[in-house]
């Protein structure tokens, strides 16, 4: 198999397969409510874990704390990127700098339109776990005199896993920094995803969603949008191959 079809096997077609089996078991069965009453929510106080005396950690830190790193990294690379058209030195950042953006910006601004289309509940709005709202699976058809809802994909994961645009930064220049950049997007999107299915703001699925919006719209910006050639001596995917595993 050529570099070309391995690199397509592996970053579209297989996570895509995977997603389609996940997303389809979680839409069609109680897999979703089945998690969340496994660990996150505590029958005998009506609470999820995270709610109540876990706030501190769910609420404040990983979420509220998490949000501000990942906002604060957004500015200094949008300031990284404007510095690069005044200062010589930083000019050859400005293209990688500039997928890095766009590539964020697409994901995350997908999963935010999503969020306010869907019309998807919270967990903790759900009668099953102290809410007053039905549960309805993905697909299914919404009453109108249900209140509108906007908790579908879940968004401050999808902020940890835009780091997946690291991993297609590194991947034609240092195949070792890419894995541990895949590594620290998914420990990140996790731990995100984590806070907010414990204080009951979204179901596992929501972020398996959220996961693979940023994956794709991260593979579909370096694939399509840059062919790439992120750096402007860098490698095509077809050459990835041939790139030796040292820092540049």
């Amino acid at each position: 198999m050529d570099a070309d079809r391995r690199f397509w096997l592996t970053h579209a077609l297989s996570p895509l397969l995977l997603f389609v089996l996940v997303a389809t078991v979680s839409a069609t069965t109680g897999f979703d409510e089945s998690i969340a009453l496994a660990w996150a929510f505590d029958p005998a106080t009506g609470h999820f874990i995270g709610a109540g005396a876990g706030a501190w950690w769910a609420k404040e830190l990983i979420h509220g704390t998490g949000g501000t790193v990942m906002r604060s990294l957004g500015v200094l690379l949008l300031l990284l990127w404007a510095c690069s058209f005044a200062v010589a030195s930083l000019r050859r950042w400005r293209r990688p700098v500039g997928f890095l953006i766009l590539s964020i910006a697409l994901g995350t601004g997908t999963v935010g339109l999503l969020k306010q289309t869907t019309n998807i509940d919270c967990p903790r709005s759900l009668a099953e776990f102290g809410g007053r709202q039905p549960y309805l699976h993905l697909f299914a058809e919404r009453p109108a005199a249900l209140p509108r809802a906007r908790c579908f994909p879940g968004g401050h994961s999808s902020s940890g896993f835009a780091l997946f645009a690291l991993y297609f930064l590194c991947l034609a220049r240092h195949r070792r920094l890419a894995r541990l950049s895949l590594a620290l997007a998914i420990a990140v999107g996790s731990l995100f995803a984590f806070g907010q299915e414990a204080r009951g703001a979204h179901f596992l699925s929501h972020d398996i969603w959220s996961a693979a919006i940023m994956w794709f719209g991260c593979l579909g910006v370096f694939a399509l949008g840059y062919r790439g050639e992120v750096w402007e001596t860098g490698y095509s995917p077809c050459t990835v191959d041939a790139v030796p595993d040292t820092a540049t």
